[in-house]
């Protein structure tokens, strides 16, 4: 069958459109029966170059007011026709004024002359100061610099996945968050997140952590493992959601406000269980408490409602979903009452009390500007509504804790994927 090819930013950058299959089968007495396969865009899984935008401390904002580089075997600085070469270790200093971003068109291209990384010295991450493989590409914008790391997808994943799963992990939890990892890193080159940048996404939580850990020889050995590794459901790169821990129970899309489809039937509830019971019954996020003074969570809810609610008389939730997730919290106060929908603005919507989260190992946990999850239950005891949740994030997908316990079970990571996700096949490409 031919292929038509469109290409966008280089190398594997092509959607396949697959010809449309028209099967004509003639039976007796005349009839005709066509099947017909509607074609669909899918990317090459060919290892494609990968662009990232690195964002600043925090991963807070998209323009840097500067940038200051430097690499252990010197650099190799490209704009327009012309290039200049540091020595080692020499550091370079860029401003969105910097006249070479003319000569450039805008741009300016760093590589490392000994093919190693890049470190970025205004940028701080969890293990201090971020160094990168490829090429770190600088553009200058109206509102600072943009910073755009061009790296082989695979060797992109290997920032990726201990960033988002701990090193220390079974290798087979590993291996399935790889190929999640993947997954989600395909999927936009299909649909990239920074088209104005010819960028795929960025490196924070709004698209998958890149590069706040450093590279792990342990974790290098799972992205090996399962090169060109993917999953699909009914031919398609699947939406390979995951999070921390389940509470036993994970839910479906409409924890999102999202109907589920025919398409995305693989991200539906399952209970997180084996023989022995939930495989996460014993970690510490699987149960949690909080206990909020009526006074400080009024203050802090109307804040984040942005409406003056005032003494919190009452907060029901009035609707729920698959696995127990609260969808719908109905918060009554003497002054203003306010419905609430979906799980991150009921997490968002209760959250930043900077009420301590105690775990059921008694661990203190400190509050954040979200509750730990919508899967919970809520009281008022007095001057105090207390909250009872179990698990941690948005509880879509595969709970990354349940896979280590089932790796720990002597689950493989197809087994551990094709139950997070029903009905998908794990597929490698060559």
């Amino acid at each position: 069958m031919s292929e038509r090819h469109l290409t966008w930013g280089g190398k594997g950058k092509r959607l396949k459109y697959g010809l449309i299959i028209l099967v004509v089968v003639l039976l007796s007495g005349g009839f005709a029966f066509a099947v017909w396969r509607a074609a669909w865009d899918e990317p090459a899984i060919d290892n494609p170059d990968f662009r990232v935008v690195i964002k600043t401390n925090e991963f807070a904002e998209v323009f840097h007011p500067a940038m200051e580089v430097s690499a252990a075997g010197g650099m190799t600085i490209s704009f327009g026709e012309e290039s200049l070469e540091t020595a080692a270790g020499e550091k370079e200093k860029f401003s969105p004024d910097d006249s070479r971003f003319e000569e450039g068109e805008g741009k300016i291209r760093i590589t490392a002359k000994d093919g190693g990384e890049i470190t970025l010295h205004n940028i701080q991450r969890a293990y201090g100061t971020p160094s990168y493989a490829g090429v770190i590409e600088l553009r200058a914008a109206e509102d600072g610099l943009v910073v755009i790391n061009e790296l082989p997808l695979e060797k992109y994943l290997c920032k990726v996945v201990p960033s988002e799963m701990a090193f220390y992990y079974e290798l087979e939890a590993l291996k399935a968050q790889a190929i999640c990892a993947r997954n989600f890193a395909y999927l936009h080159v299909k649909e990239p997140g920074y088209p104005e940048y010819e960028a795929n996404l960025d490196d924070s939580t709004r698209y998958q952590v890149y590069g706040n850990c450093q590279e792990d020889a342990f974790v290098d050995q799972a992205i090996v493992g399962t090169k060109n590794q993917v999953m699909r459901y009914w031919g398609k790169l699947a939406t390979a959601l995951y999070f921390s821990t389940s509470c036993g129970y994970t839910t479906g899309l409409e924890a999102w406000g999202t109907e589920a489809d025919e398409a995305s039937r693989y991200l539906k509830s399952v209970a997180v269980k084996g023989e022995d019971g939930d495989y996460e019954a014993e970690l510490p996020w699987y149960k949690w408490k909080i206990q909020i003074p009526v006074e400080t969570l009024s203050s802090q809810v109307s804040a984040n409602m942005e409406t003056d609610l005032g003494t919190i008389q009452d907060i029901e939730i009035t609707k729920t979903g698959d696995g127990g997730i609260a969808l719908q919290v109905r918060i009554t106060g003497d002054k203003d009452t306010v419905m609430v929908e979906t799980e991150n603005k009921i997490r968002k919507a209760l959250g930043g009390t900077g009420a301590e989260v105690v775990r059921q190992d008694g661990s203190i946990e400190p509050g954040t500007a979200l509750l730990p999850s919508a899967f919970f239950t809520i009281e008022k005891d007095g001057d105090t509504f207390v909250i009872n949740g179990g698990g941690f994030g948005h509880g879509i997908g595969m709970s990354q804790s349940g896979a280590n316990e089932m790796a720990k079970k002597g689950k493989n990571c197809n087994e551990i994927l094709t139950f997070f996700f029903q009905n998908v096949k794990v597929e490698t490409e060559e």
